[in-house]
């Protein structure tokens, strides 16, 4: 009997010790990977193909676009961190009308404050910013993310996710102004009185209908897919093979 406690206490000395789990609200969260996801590698509008219809319908000018972009993540990053802080009082039965609900909460905030304090922008986006409470994005990355996630990663999420679909808002945007209009920034005006859009490509500039119109931004998105898609190839390309291991003779 001794024998066999001797023998015990030995192993429990060499026994690697245990590991202490780190709190959840201690666990790394790596905000460049974060932001590298939302402004890139997981943008909502080139890879995950999240809330088009705002993409493309508000898309006819940079300065539309990029209004309604930020209004996205700025609701975005406030529903990811208020789901994130009740998360974990949120039955799961019912948590998606729940998270519906704050984003609506945020939504209507949002929108009466522009409504104050830029009543013409707001009149010009109309019915896309309540919209924004439908966007798939918005409860995609609440249900993803934020409700597994600490409040400062998750609202920090958010905001990166919102601003890489403003992003491609203002690119969209612009590019179908430029070339449809030859101006950039038509209605800066409403956003900031006294300033004026450029006509860059002159006064004469015929215009282009069709970059206007739906069809054209169905191809503009194409591009942009296609651009983005051709810049990661290249990319991974250009990346050194990792060098595998010496077999054995």
């Amino acid at each position: 009997m001794a024998r066999q406690r001797a023998q015990h206490l030995a192993k429990e000395r060499t026994r690697p010790p245990i590991q202490k789990a780190m709190p959840m609200n201690e666990s790394i969260h790596p905000y460049s990977k974060i932001a590298q996801d939302g402004l890139w590698r997981q943008n909502a509008g080139l890879v995950q193909l999240l809330g088009l219809c705002p993409l493309l319908a508000i898309s006819t000018s940079m300065v539309n676009g990029v209004s309604l972009g930020l209004a996205t993540a700025l609701v975005m990053a406030l529903a990811s961190g208020g789901v994130a802080l009740v998360r974990n009082l949120i039955p799961n039965e019912i948590r998606i009308p729940i998270f519906i609900i704050i984003i609506a909460v945020l939504v209507t905030v949002v929108e009466m404050l522009m409504n104050v304090y830029f009543r013409e922008l707001y009149l010009v986006l109309g019915i896309f910013i309540p919209l924004i409470v439908t966007n798939c994005i918005v409860l995609a990355r609440v249900e993803a993310f934020a409700a597994k996630t600490p409040v400062l990663p998750s609202m920090y999420d958010g905001l990166m996710m919102g601003l890489g679909l403003t992003g491609v808002l203002a690119v969209l945007g612009g590019t179908r102004e430029l070339v449809g209009g030859g101006t950039l920034l038509a209605g800066i005006d409403l956003v900031f009185p006294g300033t004026s859009s450029w006509a860059l490509l002159g006064q004469d500039y015929p215009g282009f209908l069709l970059a206007i119109l739906p069809p054209g931004a169905f191809i503009g998105l194409g591009l942009l897919i296609a651009g983005k898609n051709w810049i990661d190839e290249r990319r991974a390309r250009a990346r050194p093979l990792p060098k595998r291991a010496p077999q054995a003779g």
